[in-house]
């Protein structure tokens, strides 16, 4: 065997691996062993060099990985020449390029790709005539070196025929530089830093799963995607993808429901970049990346602040009733030392993340805050939500929806001192009303009766401060108390507002299951405060050492009573003569007392709550990064709140439209269609596949012409949208 180990690497050798080392000399690259020099190549031989790694690495003297760090080629090139050397020998890897083959335009062959132009070919036919890549011909048709006249009319012969899914997919697979990577010479341009960002680009595809999704745009539009991107981050530093390709990409995932960037492994990147314009959505290590960008910028409070505030001014009326309550994200990674809070849905107390989401009139996301460390409800209302509604309503009374959580009657009359009601249930016990009090009352919620057993009345809260007091009797003889500073409105209303508060109950369980919310977008960290005050261990020690005692106290009393009892009962001496005869037990109790009451005097000298840095060394003191996910979640809420608006939408044209819309919208998005761009006419034309019946085809069909209105272009094209549906009126 020529293979031996090498114990030292002499003076200008490249160590390799144990086994082979390189030796530069005159132009000449030399692989040695131990035994000597076993080939060599001229510097500029392309072809020695593919043949050298295809022979290291099929005698195992090498692995393509070390041999790619060595030679500092790409290791997938160096897979592609063992195979090509395993299936065709030495003369696979022997190639002659061809004359004219390469990125740029000059002379004969720019005069001949304008002349082809002129004549009505295409860019890619152009490209094959005269022996470039396609990107380079794109390229100078941006930059102006070449012009392309628009032609009257596009036949099949220039638009060319559709790709079909299969094509696509052989197409994805056999790029050279990644999976669906086609758009090299852009790659190649945005590697050296000089594109900004890849153009939106269409060609006509068949088949293109999920292409439904498309449908959303319109919509997300509206609600100011990309307009608030552009606003509060402008643009991204230069690279393949830019600000738009990156909202578009989080958005479409939410609708899609691909849960997290990892999950883009098991999807095709072609397929999912086609609705992005470009050859392929980012992969993961792009993405998060991109993210991570974002995230730096520290800009993600004014990105929610700017859709909130434009959700608010196209419908001022839904911010009259506010539902706010808390999420808690628990943290289940163990390399963190976080707040713990109470997760109600586990029945545990457990590190965690406490969101508070404020929802509006109908129970659509307006914004969210997350806490410094799970901070309770009327803090955060007080300290932070409050001047953010005030900031969108102006000098509107906004009346807030919440749980038992929020009861504090002090607070409630200093917040409607500042123009804010509230209606929430009362807190502790209270009396039961007779049943005389209560009188029947109908409502409609969502087209349906519902029969309630109502009562009110006036009820004096602390010293001057009165509050209305509607009761609800069930079915079962409970009284449900429902207490609000609102006097002029119908006590069914008051009701009715009050319980449709689970409407947000139903929204984060929706979220936690259909968009991930609980996911973890990033597990890095920030500095928490160290000031913050926490509960005081040694208090809760000293409580649970005098809680002990107490209880050793109770049994050894116990014990004493006992033997006092069967004492007499034997006709023995009195109690006085016990503690004579058996002074130990008594001792021990009047020892335990003196250290019951000692303990008690330390307690009262411990302070409540210390500052979390007396507890954790400042570098503990942590919380999980805010910034993307802010940005994750903001994408996700604009989401829901376009799924809504299209879910409402469709009401004329689904009799079951709160029960079946959503999922109807879910089965739209991961529809398959045929993308057709016709630049002549500026369309984009999406042709959608069939659904599972007539019903919903004439649904979709009705959803399509709606969006069709919008006269929407795709982002960053001049091509405006057009939808198209199968189903035909009979």
């Amino acid at each position: 065997m020529i293979q031996s180990w090498l114990d030292f690497f002499p003076e200008g050798f490249d160590p390799v691996n144990n086994n082979i080392a390189i030796h530069r000399h005159d132009g000449q690259v030399i692989f040695h062993t131990a035994m000597g020099p076993i080939f060599s190549y001229r510097e500029n031989d392309g072809s020695g060099l593919r043949l050298a790694v295809a022979l290291l690495v099929t005698h195992a003297l090498a692995s393509p990985t070390e041999l790619a760090k060595a030679l500092k080629i790409n290791r997938s090139t160096i897979h592609r020449n063992v195979n090509k050397y395993k299936n065709h020998g030495p003369q696979g890897l022997i190639t002659k390029k061809k004359e004219g083959k390469g990125y740029k335009l000059k002379g004969e062959t720019l005069e001949k790709v304008q002349e082809l132009l002129d004549g009505g070919m295409s860019v890619y036919g152009a490209a094959k005539e005269v022996g470039v890549v396609e990107g380079a011909l794109r390229y100078a048709l941006k930059k102006g070196s070449i012009t392309r006249k628009k032609q009257k009319m596009r036949t099949k012969d220039t638009v060319g025929k559709p790709k079909s899914n299969s094509e696509r997919s052989i197409e994805d697979s056999n790029c050279s530089i990644g999976m669906g990577a086609k758009r090299e010479f852009e790659r190649t341009m945005a590697s050296m830093g000089d594109l900004t960002e890849a153009e939106v680009s269409f060609s006509p595809s068949e088949g293109v799963r999920n292409a439904g999704v498309l449908l959303v745009l319109p919509i997300l539009a509206n609600l100011g995607l990309m307009d608030a991107g552009k606003k509060i981050y402008g643009t991204l530093r230069k690279g393949f993808y830019g600000l738009q390709s990156i909202l578009l990409a989080l958005a479409f995932m939410a609708l899609l429901r691909i849960k997290s960037p990892e999950q883009l492994k098991i999807h095709s990147p072609g397929e999912l970049g086609i609705l992005l314009g470009l050859d392929r959505i980012p992969e993961v290590n792009t993405l998060r990346k991109k993210l991570n960008e974002l995230g730096l910028g520290n800009k993600s409070a004014d990105f929610e602040t700017f859709l909130f505030q434009r959700w608010a001014d196209q419908d001022t009326e839904t911010i009259g009733f506010i539902y706010i309550d808390g999420h808690v994200r628990p943290y289940n990674g163990g390399k963190h030392k976080l707040p713990k809070t109470h997760v109600a849905r586990r029945r545990l107390c457990m590190p965690a993340t406490t969101d508070f989401w404020v929802n509006d009139a109908n129970c659509d996301p307006l914004f969210f805050i997350t806490t410094e460390a799970n901070n309770g409800m009327l803090s955060t209302i007080g300290e932070e939500i409050l001047p953010e509604l005030r900031e969108l309503a102006g000098e509107r009374r906004v009346t807030l929806i919440f749980d038992r959580e929020g009861w504090s009657p002090a607070s409630f009359e200093a917040w409607e001192k500042k123009g804010f009601d509230v209606i929430t249930y009362r807190k502790g016990k209270y009396e039961p009303w007779p049943k005389e009090c209560f009188f029947e009352a109908k409502s409609t919620i969502r087209d349906k009766t519902v029969t309630y057993f109502l009562g009110e009345r006036s009820v004096k809260i602390g010293k001057n401060f009165w509050m209305r007091e509607v009761r609800r009797l069930c079915d079962d003889g409970h009284q449900t108390s429902v207490m609000t500073t609102r006097h002029d409105l119908d006590f069914v209303r008051i009701a009715q507002r009050m319980f449709s508060r689970w409407n947000q109950e139903n929204f984060f369980r929706y979220m936690r299951t259909e968009y991930a919310l609980d996911h973890l977008v990033s597990y890095d960290v920030i500095d928490g405060d160290v000031e913050r005050m926490v509960p005081n261990p040694e208090k809760k020690e000293k409580r649970k050492t005098l809680t002990k005692l107490k209880g050793e106290l109770s049994k050894m009393k116990s014990t004493y009573g006992d033997m006092a009892l069967s004492h007499n009962k034997k006709g023995g001496p009195t109690m006085k003569g016990l503690s004579i005869s058996d002074p130990g037990i008594e001792n021990e109790i009047l020892s335990l007392e003196s250290r019951i009451s000692a303990a008690k005097a330390e307690l009262k000298g411990i302070p409540e709550k210390v500052p979390v840095n007396y507890i954790l060394k400042e570098h503990e003191i942590v919380r999980l990064e805010i910034e993307r996910k802010t940005i994750t979640d903001t994408i996700k809420m604009l989401c829901y709140r376009a799924e809504t608006s299209m879910m409402n939408l469709m009401a004329p044209h689904l009799k079951r439209n709160y029960d079946e819309g959503r999922a109807f919208l879910k089965s739209v998005f991961q529809l398959n269609g045929d993308i057709l761009p016709d630049e002549e006419n500026n369309t984009l034309t999406v042709k959608f596949h069939s659904m599972a019946n007539q019903r919903s085809n004439q649904a979709l069909k009705a959803l399509c012409d709606m969006m069709n209105e919008q006269a929407l272009a795709y982002p960053g094209t001049r091509m405006r949208l057009d939808f198209q549906c199968q189903y035909v009126d009979s």
